[in-house]
């Protein structure tokens, strides 16, 4: 949660996370008084935009029936699928965003598992029969950095599509720099004290017999503690598995995008990348250690809903694709190419790109291993079996792990710490 001038001044631009909508349905940031630090959410007027060929676009809207109206013979089978789950969002909440536990509502639980844990190729080619609908579903659940031929990238096209109908898909305004500065006021406001600009290299640095969250990655936590931990355990941590990288570049521009279709202009995200099979091709790819020539594009135009963050009159725009993990290739030109694609003119109007290949991204933040911005692959096998899945506990009764690499995993929600705090005061 950074941001800062990347490009030309008075352009401020996100560093890593860009648009949030697991902030806003993040039961632990509903109980903090967020708007008294300056906190505001700013939505968009339609959640996603994804462009095609023909020159239109499929849009996400906020409600389920209006964006099932723009996926012609396929809109009724939409509604069937998202609309439970957008009805049984509070009761799906504590399932998805909490603590591995039985649930509370078994059958709904079920209902969404059934589909959840299928691949995301699989199920929008029985779901759906129009390219819309499939192309729709694919670049939702590419959010997985998942091959989409493999399980369970399925359950994030489900996740993103019903957070897109229950709270939407919001940016903070000013940058989200200012949740993280919220966050810290508040803390500062309770008496804690924030210290940074001070790297830790062994947990004996730190004082004795204090309880300690390592919000880090497993092989950072091996490296740091390792003279706390069981061979086993320290073992377990250094053959963590990562996914695939990202190649991200943030744009100064002249003027907003130019799509062809300008509908885009809605919608505050933008998923660049055509046809399910032209987004799973991508995807395949990076797993594969191959840069794909025609990359699936994520992309956000935060200053067409938030103008606070550049010039009267300029735009910035920030997009990623992913990257065999710790890949060196700038794959800005073909990002850009990608984008020239669905918004001919869009090269002429910028000013000025800055470009984080996976090295960038890590040297910036060493949890990014490899470029990795989610945490660790979430494979079927790691997702069960992965060693930062023993609620938050390791082999040492006073050290905790509460980062991404933890339930429920990478995004803007504070759970992972919440939730191993919780597990600390119990025991």
């Amino acid at each position: 949660m950074r941001s800062a001038e990347l490009t030309l001044p008075g352009f401020i631009q996100d560093i890593c996370a860009a648009v949030v909508p697991l902030a806003l349905a993040s039961p632990f940031f509903r109980t903090l008084p967020l708007a008294r630090h300056g906190l505001a959410f700013i939505q968009p007027d339609a959640p996603l935009a994804h462009p095609l060929d023909d020159g239109t676009a499929v849009i996400l809207e906020r409600s389920v029936e209006q964006t099932a109206a723009g996926l012609g013979r396929d809109g009724s089978s939409y509604v069937r699928l998202f609309g439970p789950l957008a009805r049984n969002w509070t009761k799906l909440e504590p399932l998805l965003l909490g603590a591995l536990k039985f649930p509370k509502h078994p059958v709904i639980a079920a209902r969404f598992g059934l589909d959840a844990l299928r691949s995301a190729s699989s199920l929008a080619k029985s779901k759906f029969r129009g390219v819309r609908a499939r192309a729709l579903f694919a670049g939702l659940a590419a959010h997985s950095i998942l091959p989409l031929e493999d399980s369970p990238s399925a359950a994030f096209g489900l996740i993103l599509g019903v957070l897109a109908h229950a709270v939407g898909w919001p940016i903070v305004r000013g940058g989200t720099q200012k949740l993280a500065d919220a966050l810290a006021a508040h803390l500062r406001s309770l008496g804690g004290e924030v210290r940074t600009a001070t790297t830790v290299t062994n947990i004996d640095e730190l004082p004795p017999k204090s309880t300690v969250f390592c919000d880090v990655s497993p092989r950072a936590l091996a490296a740091i503690a390792c003279s706390r931990f069981t061979p086993g355990y320290r073992s377990a941590l250094e053959r963590y598995r990562y996914a695939p990288g990202v190649c991200k570049v943030d744009w100064a521009l002249d003027a907003p995008i130019p799509w062809k279709a300008p509908e885009c202009a809605r919608a505050g995200t933008v998923h660049v990348g055509g046809t399910l099979e032209e987004i799973a091709k991508s995807e395949r790819d990076a797993w594969n250690g191959v840069e794909s020539p025609a990359p699936f594009v994520l992309l956000a135009q935060p200053t067409l809903f938030d103008p606070s963050r550049a010039p009267a009159g300029k735009h910035t725009a920030w997009g990623y694709c992913h990257v065999p993990n710790g890949s060196s290739q700038d794959m800005s030109g073909a990002i850009e190419a990608q984008i020239e694609r669905f918004a001919p003119g869009f090269r002429a109007r910028i000013l000025q790109s800055n470009v984080m290949l996976p090295g960038d991204l890590q040297r910036h933040n060493a949890n990014l291993v490899g470029g990795d911005v989610e945490g660790g692959a979430v494979t079927l096998s790691q997702l069960f079996a992965r060693p930062t899945w023993r609620l938050y506990s390791t082999t040492d009764p006073r050290i905790y792990i509460c980062s991404a690499s933890t339930p429920p995993g990478g995004g803007v929600h504070g759970l992972c710490g919440h939730l191993a705090a919780k597990r600390a005061l119990r025991k």
